[in-house]
């Protein structure tokens, strides 16, 4: 038995390095990227952000006119980080580059937590092709390397804490992950109320812990900004509804159907917040129905997120990207080539937010490749065990009794 598990260890642990050479070899594509293309025309938006944050500082930036700038959206830790890559720019460092750096370095490490995840519930080789698409995603390597934002560390943090809840019963670091994935791009926020579901169907001292970290971190980020500002993060950050583009999902469906101009105006205004509601309430409901299965149930809140978007960017591409292959590698590979030639064709555009015809054909299909991948999620979690995960190669090897051991007399056929 010793053998066999020290065997079955040694594999996951060559399958582990085969995904984090993988990971690095991405993450210097990325950052080649970063280096020698000067990126849309977010990466001078970030920069102006990051001169009036010298300024006027992470807090009082969000009661700033900011001319010449679109309004300040993220949330407070997203300043903080900014002012930190102004400071470097300042010795010397491109703001180009370093600006696509925290999306390239996020998706280094979401390989490797979906890698994890996929491995406690598949084999070994699936969880290998699953890491390695996400390193290799077109769609990630173009939204981080090319693009930037922070898409890519909301989503990241975002499977961490799911990760770190469900899988390693460590719910203090889950609270502050998925405090942190809300900190940097508040979309994620769909994603909280089934991580404290699961905290809550894990006992009491669990839920305390979530929570625990969850308020700390919150409190240390977010209080300044709402003892300082509350009315401007609110209108900000909160009831941010997106661009007034119409390329995506069902805004664009809408305007192709010729629907009247009313209802595209309320599904873009206040009609948006029903999405959300919903993609709140299914993920609530597969937590409490399936606890053990949180990663995919995350997954799956952030793809919906996306399908019933109903702004439009490039960028936003990178919701749904790594939860995909959470779902499945088929499921993350369709998406990530559709969507990945969706993305190098929109960034090869004029613009960014102005999509060619091939390309706003490209994001339809897209779109449904998507609505498939989520069904295929939700299916599978459904079916999926109710109690825990499926064990790993090396906790099967662990219970597993080699038949020369048994006694002689026993009755093992």
């Amino acid at each position: 038995m010793g053998i066999r598990m020290w065997c079955a260890t040694w594999n996951v642990r060559r399958a582990r390095a085969v995904v984090l050479v993988t990971a690095a070899v991405g993450l210097l594509v990325r950052m080649l990227i970063a280096a020698n293309t000067p990126g849309p025309a977010d990466v001078r938006i970030f920069q102006g952000f990051a001169k009036a944050i010298t300024v006027y500082g992470p807090v009082r930036i969000y009661e700033q006119p900011l001319p010449g700038l679109p309004v300040y959206n993220h949330p407070p830790l997203a300043g903080w980080m900014l002012l930190g890559l102004n400071e470097l720019s300042e010795i010397g460092m491109s703001f180009g580059t370093l600006i696509r750096s925290p999306a390239s370095i996020a998706d280094f490490f979401c390989a490797l937590v979906v890698f994890e995840i996929v491995r406690r519930r598949g084999s070994l080789r699936t969880a290998v092709a699953c890491g390695a698409g996400v390193a290799l995603s077109p769609v990630l390597i173009a939204t981080s390397g090319y693009h930037g934002n922070t898409d890519a560390v909301a989503v990241t943090f975002a499977l961490a804490a799911a990760y770190l809840l469900a899988d390693r019963k460590a719910p203090l670091a889950a609270g502050v992950a998925a405090a942190l994935c809300i900190s940097v791009k508040f979309i994620p926020v769909v994603v909280v109320p089934a991580l404290f579901v699961v905290a809550l169907r894990g006992g009491r001292p669990v839920f305390v812990r979530f929570t625990a970290g969850f308020a700390a971190l919150i409190a240390l980020v977010w209080g300044p900004v709402l003892v300082t500002v509350p009315e401007n993060l609110k209108e900000n950050v909160f009831e941010y509804a997106g661009g007034n583009y119409r390329l995506w999902g069902l805004v664009r469906f809408a305007d192709v159907f010729g629907l009247p101009e009313p209802f595209i105006a309320f599904i873009r205004g206040e009609g948006h917040f029903l999405f959300v509601l919903i993609c709140v309430a299914v993920g609530v409901w597969l937590a409490w129905v399936r606890p053990a299965q949180l990663p995919g149930v995350v997954a799956v809140t952030m793809g919906l997120l996306l399908l019933l978007s109903t702004a439009s960017a490039l960028q936003y591409l990178t919701w749904a990207a790594a939860a995909m292959f959470v779902i499945g590698f088929w499921e993350g590979l369709a998406y990530s080539c559709l969507l990945g030639w969706t993305a190098v064709l929109g960034y090869q555009g004029r613009s960014a937010v102005r999509w060619s015809e091939t390309v706003l054909q490209l994001g339809a299909a897209g779109w449904f490749v998507l609505a498939i991948g989520l069904v295929a999620g939700v299916r599978k979690i459904l079916a999926a065990p109710s109690d825990a995960p499926s064990p790993t190669s090396a906790e099967r090897a662990s219970v597993t009794v080699p038949r020369a051991s048994q006694p002689s007399g026993s009755a093992v056929k």
